[in-house]
């Protein structure tokens, strides 16, 4: 259910896998609120790839969204952009914990703090996506595992602290709570 502006702060995680349709469906969550949206980006173009996937999710929305940039500091970003009238979009948990790990940050801290920042209520609409990443077979290197790990602790944390949470496969939500 679409909050309305003014209403209850509410909170929302959509997981899914890879190209599942999780963006999309979250943008429609945003738009269909009905509150400015604010895109809270986590991604950081490294690369020729990233920079056209980045590129691709910038064409599917429209000129209304203001984005920031928080590959790093997103709960700060969060703190400072809730309020009433808007809608957070971030995007994504994924390639935030990446950011973090290269960045040599404690990830499970920061992942504290942002399950803290949910459980505040920030003002507005909040909807996280991330991937799923703990469906797959046991990686094979060091690095891989603890990413998986970290993810996996991760969106643990943001499922108990948001209102719904919600698993995209081919493109349909399977309502996981709320």
């Amino acid at each position: 259910m679409p909050a309305e502006p003014g209403a209850a702060s509410r909170s929302v995680f959509v997981l899914g896998g890879a190209r599942s349709g999780k963006s999309a469906f979250a943008e429609r969550r945003i738009v269909e609120s009905g509150l400015a949206p604010v895109y809270l980006a986590t991604g950081q173009a490294f690369d020729a790839e990233m920079k056209a996937r980045i590129g691709a999710h910038q064409a599917r929305r429209s000129a209304s969204w203001r984005t920031v940039e928080a590959p790093l500091d997103l709960v700060a970003a969060i703190e400072r952009e809730a309020a009433p009238e808007t809608a957070l979009l971030v995007d994504c948990l994924t390639l935030w914990v990446t950011n973090l790990m290269l960045a040599e940050r404690d990830v499970d801290a920061e992942s504290e703090r942002l399950g803290e920042c949910l459980r505040a209520r920030p003002k507005g609409l909040v909807v996280l996506v991330s991937n799923e990443v703990g469906l797959s077979i046991v990686p094979e290197n060091a690095m891989a595992r603890r990413f998986r790990d970290h993810a996996g602790r991760l969106h643990q944390i943001v499922a108990a602290a948001c209102d719904e949470a919600i698993f995209i496969a081919a493109g349909l939500p399977l309502q996981l709570k709320g």
